[in-house]
């Protein structure tokens, strides 16, 4: 019997909806630098490759920086607040876990946030790992985050599939030799995808379980 896969997911638009969260942080950073603040759906088309890029884009290169400490001194006051799971989440983490699928996170969220959120909603106990970027791990979709978290479980390339919602975890799962799945319902819609050939679009996370049961 061959072994569970280990499933690697995305957190913003794959396991929550933190956009309320993120734009918050956001417009808060833009109003202390004075920069005109985004609307709810540019910021969302924005998330994914990282805090440094997020703020290099809103409020430009010079500026980026005092932007990230502005955003990290928000972002903790409304984070677990303004970010809720998407639907069919808990009940599917639930469904690996009994069938023993390990799990991991990797987020180009910082590694202390994603924790906090997940914590706060009752699902952190269901992985293995929470990955984020740091001094020593680019961001995706460099593979160095999804390469360690298969060296920390002892899971290969061939038996790992990363879950995410737009192009960089497509690029990050390939980077590494890895399957990948898309469930196109956060930063992307399956249009702005179309080009990108994933082991599988999915509608719906709940869908998710039925993927890997057939292998």
């Amino acid at each position: 019997m061959s072994r569970p896969a280990f499933v690697v997911f995305d957190l913003d638009g794959t396991l929550i909806d933190g956009y309320a969260a993120i734009g918050d942080a956001l417009g808060f950073a833009m109003e202390r630098l004075g920069v005109a603040g985004l609307s709810a759906q540019r910021v969302r088309g924005m998330v994914g490759h990282g805090l440094e890029s997020l703020l290099e884009e809103a409020v430009g290169p010079e500026r980026a920086g005092e932007g990230v400490r502005l955003f990290r001194e928000r972002y903790p006051e409304v984070a677990v607040a303004k970010s809720h799971l998407l639907p069919g989440v808990a009940q599917v983490l639930a469904d690996l876990d009994r069938t023993g699928h390990p799990m991991a996170v990797a987020s180009n969220k910082p590694a202390r946030f994603s924790r906090m959120i997940l914590a706060a909603k009752g699902v952190a106990e269901r992985f293995e790992a929470i990955g984020g970027p740091d001094e020593g791990t680019p961001a995706k979709p460099d593979p160095t985050m999804l390469v360690g978290l298969m060296a920390r479980v002892g899971a290969p390339a061939d038996g790992t599939v990363v879950v995410g919602d737009m192009e960089v975890d497509f690029e990050f799962a390939r980077a590494a030799g890895c399957r990948v799945v898309l469930i196109p319902n956060g930063s992307r819609t399956r249009e702005q995808l179309a080009g990108l050939a994933p082991e599988a679009f999915l509608d719906a996370i709940t869908d998710l379980p039925g993927f890997l049961a057939r292998g």
